[in-house]
């Protein structure tokens, strides 16, 4: 692509979302590093950064992108804002057949809308290339640590949402007086590690999976679970990673002996519904089901973690799970439920610095792409729809989107 127009459009989805692709720097330094890209953008009220702080770099205001040749948000775009004709990078959520889109994909297949999905941008070993995991982390384990400091009336953080930029969120840090309690947290991705990075600043010691399990400590502690700490296939004695990515529904969970001595749990590990849960609602009934605070960074709804009934708000981030009856109740309404933080958009709780992270991830491994032929496929792999119909990889969703017709225009074509 020899010229390339790319518009920052005005997020659109209620609740609203402060994040944008690319802030003021990242524009241009992005236009320094491609010298046939130009960036315009659409004039907003809610972002993170102001139509005033995109003015004083020079980068322009324009409310019509319709001579652009990419558009690019966060989240979904309401079907009445879409444009004919364009392609389009925002978080579809359709892929997984959620219900709530289906209109959105109909919408984008009538209007012949190119859509590029940043979730399927991958390299060819299939990593991902952009997201915003890292801060989903950040903000998922200070949220922990707040809801445990909260409800054992330790101390009271600034929630995160409440605080400018992430610096502000640190000065924080050094209210944290914990007791010695362990906290485990699952996976080994980029929002484990982001929520690592937070309890390594608070200056919360990291110990083995072993010393986590078998040994009493004077201060408090954490551990990284990765899969394999906590399933096993009973047919199998060595643990195999590529086997349980490709047959969880063999492996059986052996989280029990971590419910036995973990008191703050960090879920950020991915879950496949094809796998285990790390333990049951009954499990939580055990006398010896130590657990009292979750924070579910990942928030699968009725997931991996049973006890995630459902997402909470950034204005209300937490409610209380009775082992006793199975019901939820207000957050730390009694000390022996178990208190659950389910914030199902933690990254917008620090919408800059999100953003800042987001914007470097384009710059360096997407934008290369339109100007170089797209050399590995990254963005063929990341496109759901093209010309009105669905790329071959996606042809599975054809029911979904059709889905959203009406038996009324079913009949009439």
């Amino acid at each position: 692509m020899s010229n390339l127009k790319i518009g920052i459009i005005k997020e659109g989805k209620v609740p609203v979302d402060k994040r944008v692709p690319l802030t003021p720097k990242k524009c241009v330094e992005a236009m320094q590093e491609f010298a046939a890209m130009q960036v315009v953008v659409q004039p907003s009220g809610i972002r993170c950064f102001t139509d005033a702080e995109y003015q004083e770099l020079d980068i322009p205001l324009q409310q019509d992108l319709s001579d652009c040749d990419v558009l690019m948000g966060v989240k979904e775009v309401p079907v009445e804002l879409l444009v004919p004709n364009k392609t389009y990078l925002f978080f579809s959520h359709t892929i997984k057949k959620q219900p709530h889109n289906a209109k959105l994909l109909r919408a984008i297949l009538d209007k012949n809308i190119t859509l590029i999905d940043y979730e399927l941008l991958k390299t060819p070993e299939g990593q991902r290339v952009v997201a915003f995991g890292r801060y989903a982390g950040i903000v998922g384990a200070y949220n922990g640590v707040l809801t445990y400091g909260k409800k054992h009336k330790l101390f009271d953080l600034k929630p995160a949402y409440l605080c400018h930029e992430m610096e502000d969120m640190q000065e924080e840090y050094f209210k944290v007086k914990l007791p010695p309690i362990k906290i485990a947290i699952t996976g080994g991705g980029r929002v484990a590690c982001g929520a690592m990075e937070v309890l390594d600043k608070m200056e919360i010691r990291r110990v083995s999976v072993f010393d986590y399990l078998y040994k009493q400590f004077s201060e408090p502690v954490y551990a990284q679970l990765h899969s394999g700490d906590y399933n096993a296939r009973p047919d199998v004695e060595v643990w195999d990673s590529p086997d349980f990515y490709a047959n969880p529904h063999l492996y059986k969970s052996t989280f029990r002996k971590f419910t036995k001595v973990t008191d703050l749990l960090m879920a950020c590990a991915y879950w496949d519904p094809r796998a285990p849960k790390l333990f049951t609602e009954e499990d939580t009934r055990n006398p010896d089901f130590k657990i009292d605070t979750i924070a579910d960074i990942t928030c699968d709804v009725n997931g991996s973690i049973p006890t995630t009934k459902r997402a909470t708000t950034i204005e209300e981030p937490a409610y209380d799970y009775n082992p006793a009856t199975g019901e939820l109740e207000q957050p730390y309404f009694r000390a022996s439920n178990i208190t659950v933080m389910a914030v199902d958009n933690l990254p917008c709780e620090l919408p800059r610095n999100a953003s800042r992270d987001f914007g470097r991830h384009l710059i360096d491994n997407v934008f290369p792409q339109f100007f170089n032929g797209d050399a590995g496929g990254m963005l063929a792999r990341g496109t759901i729809a093209k010309s009105g119909k669905l790329m071959p990889l996606y042809s599975y969703l054809q029911e979904y989107a059709d889905s959203a017709i009406s038996n009324k225009e079913r009949q009439e074509v």
